[in-house]
């Protein structure tokens, strides 16, 4: 084990020690607010803090078998421990590492799903269309509610812009990564010659922002517009104004909602949109300031980025991040991302793995 390791371990076994006195004193668990604060951070911390002790009993168990050498008698015996012991150490050191590397506090989160029709023309709307069934399908699959905020259709189907919130849990950590520009080749239903056709859609994938999570919006900064509603709904629409346009004048973000009948209800949904579009904003621009020093494959979250591309005529999807090709389209289309989120998560801890490695 690294000797950086292994100070950073001795230090969470003292700090786990401190942890276990403070929860012991009842003037401190008589505040309930810190009690909890101290709790959580015992969770964290005690499993990492127990495979530690599993690794000190295996180095524990090599130091004796060692001396068990000294006996001819039981020199075979022991150096098979040893081994045993040995390969057991590489395990419990590999499990450490992976629990030492730095967690993303939006991993849990709820989060805010963005499709934008691209080049492509009534093409490019009709796979934004498919996108969102795509990942509707998996969130289906993973009992992850969803709920449209807000869509504009395309003009042949599909849509030019869908917004929609996805709740459920570890649904931002299955889907972080598939931020950036998808690209659709195949023959559209229009085209008479059998031509294949590139169209290419944008899609946003932004943690849902809490109150704790560090967003502030001036209301004087925010201009609010109301209008009506367009598309289907019935003769209400063209009643009332019920839709909501959200104008965030310092960074020129623009938030619109139209999806509910309810003025109210479109107003708290586009403030709740354009909270978690500037925290959006606020991470990409520090992620940019890394990038210089370390560029990361999966998670530069760039929207310019082309990050996939689904060709039809071969049934496959590629993903150029980690070079990884899956020739089942048609499963994918129908909400089966298991294999590639669960890809693109371990290349991620790859790298953490690398830049502790690194800073180590």
């Amino acid at each position: 084990m690294k000797p950086s390791v292994a100070a950073k371990l001795a230090s969470l076994v003292s700090r786990a020690r401190e942890l276990d006195a403070l929860l012991s004193d009842p003037d401190v668990t008589a505040n309930l607010d810190n009690y909890r604060k101290l709790t959580r951070e015992h969770a964290e911390i005690a499993p990492v803090v127990g495979r530690y002790g599993d690794y000190l009993a295996a180095e524990g168990d090599i130091a004796t078998a060692e001396d068990m050498t000294k006996d001819p008698a039981m020199r075979e015996f022991a150096e098979a421990e040893i081994r045993a012991g040995r390969d057991r150490l590489e395990e419990i050191a590999a499990d450490i590492q992976k629990m030492l590397l730095p967690t993303d506090p939006n991993d849990e989160k709820n989060l805010f799903l963005e499709i934008r029709a691209g080049t492509g023309g009534d093409e490019s709307a009709l796979f934004a269309g498919d996108l969102f069934r795509m990942y509707a399908r998996f969130a289906e699959r993973n009992r992850w509610q969803v709920e449209v905020i807000s869509q504009s259709d395309g003009d042949a189907g599909g849509f030019k812009e869908i917004i929609a919130r996805i709740a459920g849990q570890g649904a931002y950590s299955r889907l972080k990564f598939e931020s950036g520009g998808h690209r659709v080749q195949r023959v559209p239903a229009t085209e008479t010659q059998g031509r294949i056709h590139t169209s290419a859609a944008t899609v946003a994938v932004m943690p849902e922002a809490d109150e704790a999570g560090g967003v502030e919006i001036n209301p004087a900064d925010v201009r609010v517009d109301t209008y009506r509603s367009s598309g289907a709904g019935g003769q209400h629409v063209n009643k009332t104004d019920s839709a909501v346009r959200l104008t965030h004048l310092p960074t020129g973000i623009v938030v619109e909602c139209q999806d509910g009948r309810s003025q109210h209800k479109n107003r708290e949904q586009a403030w709740r949109v354009l909270a978690a579009r500037i925290k959006d904003k606020q991470v990409r621009e520090q992620q940019a300031k890394e990038a210089s020093e370390r560029k990361s494959l999966v998670g530069s979250g760039d929207r310019s980025d082309r990050i996939r591309t689904y060709n039809f005529p071969q049934g496959r999807v590629t993903d150029h991040r980690i070079n990884l090709t899956l020739h089942k389209i048609d499963a994918i289309m129908d909400g089966d991302l298991a294999e590639l989120t669960g890809a693109l998560m371990a290349e991620h801890q790859a790298e953490l793995l690398a830049g502790l490695a690194e800073g180590s």
